[in-house]
């Protein structure tokens, strides 16, 4: 199983954003964080320049949002979105894209869910539990 380090991340999507501007081959994975990072323009200056990213400091005491958690974030749940898993999170995008007319904030909504999802799990020591994620995803979706 890989695991990026923080910097891994931050490379990639430097990259990516690089690559995208200069009109070079971009991966398949690159391809979709492209997508992302077009949709989040406010992130340019982020992307930018890959020295100033790796020693960013994003503090949410701050209000600081991390730009490559929230992108990181949107390709986990495309992913999750392509495979259908946990089960039910493609019929819950769906709605919610209905819903909000917009694809982007259903990501959104359901990235709330998926953020709580992750700090339950950090707070508890316990795995994610994906029932209670789709559970989530339910009540937005209603």
């Amino acid at each position: 199983m890989f695991t990026p380090s923080q910097h891994d991340v931050r490379r990639f999507f430097c990259e990516t954003f690089r690559k995208t501007h200069e009109n070079l081959v971009l991966t398949p994975l690159e391809i979709i964080a492209s997508d992302w990072i077009r949709q989040h323009p406010e992130y340019e200056h982020d992307l930018a320049d890959v020295e100033q990213a790796l020693q960013a400091n994003y503090s949410v005491d701050q209000g600081q949002t991390n730009p490559f958690l929230h992108l990181s974030m949107h390709l986990s749940i495309a992913e999750q979105i392509s495979v259908d898993q946990p089960p039910g999170i493609k019929q819950a995008f769906q709605i919610l894209a209905r819903k909000h007319q917009s694809e982007h904030e259903a990501h959104h909504e359901i990235m709330e869910c998926l953020g709580e999802m992750i700090w339950n799990s950090q707070r508890t020591g316990l795995p994610p539990d994906g029932q209670a994620y789709i559970e989530a995803l339910k009540r937005r979706c209603s």
